[in-house]
C-alpha cells in the first residue's frame, strides 16, 4: 500500500488543561489511528523505535499518535504528579483528539505501565476499536509496594523509585490511587472488541505471569504471544513485537 504519510508536530490539552506534547503520522483517506501509550519513564519516541513503528504502520496504511504523558517528555505537568488515574485520563484526551481529527476508529497500544493505563482506559471507552499491551503489569500494587516504603520518603513527601534511567520522585498519592484499579477487570470489559496480549518470557520487571492474568480474565476475541527470550524491553526483539502487532491488526482490525 503506498499513500503519502507524513509527520506533523501536535499539541492538546488534558482534562486539566495542561497541553499534551504529539507526533502525528498521517496520511491521505485513512480512517484508522494507533494510539501509543509509552513506559512509566519513557516518552513518545520511545528512543526512535516508536518512530520507526509508526512509520511500518503507515506503509500499511494505518495512522499513528504518539505523545506523551502529563509530566513526561515534552507534555506539561509534573511527572511527580504522576498517576495511573491520570494516565487514563490522558489517553482519554488523546482518543477524543484522534475522533476531533475524523478518524473513525481508535487503537490503543501501551507498552508497561503505559499497556496497564491502555487497559483500563479501553474497558470503560467503547470508542476504543482494539487494545494492545506489551509487557503490562497486571498486578500493579504489588509491582510497586516495595518503593511504597516511609523509611525511604523525602522530606518533600516524595518516594524515589530508582530504574535504568535513573531516579525518579513521585508523590505517595500514587500509590493509593494505584488501589482504585483493578487492572483484569477492565481486560474483561474490552470484549466483544479484540486484545492483544504481548509479553516477553525472560521479562525481569514484569513477571509473564502478569500477561496471563491479562489474558484470562479477558474474553474472546484475544490473543496472547510470549516472545522467547526477550526481556522487558524486549531488548533486540523489537521487530518480532511489530510483526505480532501488524499480523494481529490486520486480522481483527483490517483497513
Amino acid at each position: 500500500m503506498t499513500r503519502s504519510f507524513n509527520w506533523t508536530k501536535i499539541a492538546y490539552t488534558n482534562a486539566k488543561g495542561l497541553k499534551l506534547a504529539g507526533l502525528l503520522y498521517n496520511g491521505p483517506e485513512t480512517d484508522t489511528v494507533i494510539v501509543v501509550c509509552h513506559g512509566f519513564t519513557g516518552k513518545k519516541e520511545g528512543s526512535g523505535k516508536a518512530v520507526a513503528m509508526a512509520e511500518e504502520l503507515g506503509k500499511r496504511g494505518y495512522a499513528t499518535l504518539l505523545f506523551d504523558f502529563s509530566g513526561c517528555g515534552e507534555s506539561e505537568g509534573n511527572f511527580s504528579d504522576l498517576s495511573l488515574t491520570g494516565h487514563i485520563d490522558d489517553i482519554k484526551s488523546s482518543v477524543d483528539y484522534c475522533l476531533e481529527l475524523g478518524f473513525e476508529r481508535v487503537v490503543t497500544v501501551g507498552r508497561s505501565f503505559g499497556g496497564s493505563a491502555a487497559l483500563c482506559h479501553g474497558g470503560s471507552d467503547l470508542r476504543v476499536a482494539g487494545v494492545c499491551t506489551w509487557a503490562a503489569p497486571a498486578e500493579l500494587v504489588k509491582l510497586f509496594s516495595v518503593y511504597d516504603d516511609p523509611a525511604v520518603t523525602n522530606e518533600g513527601n516524595l518516594v524515589p523509585l530508582s530504574g535504568e534511567e535513573g531516579t525518579a520522585y513521585l508523590k505517595k498519592s500514587f500509590f493509593s490511587d494505584l488501589e482504585r484499579h483493578d487492572v483484569p477487570a477492565q481486560a474483561a470489559l474490552i470484549a466483544p472488541r479484540p486484545l492483544l496480549v504481548i509479553h516477553g518470557n525472560n521479562d525481569e520487571v514484569v513477571p509473564p505471569g502478569n500477561a496471563q492474568k491479562i489474558f484470562n480474565a479477558a474474553s474472546p476475541p484475544k490473543k496472547i504471544n510470549y516472545i522467547p527470550g526477550a526481556d522487558h524491553r524486549f531488548t533486540g526483539q523489537h521487530e518480532k513485537v511489530w510483526q505480532v502487532f501488524f499480523n494481529w491488526l490486520e486480522e481483527y482490525l483490517p483497513l
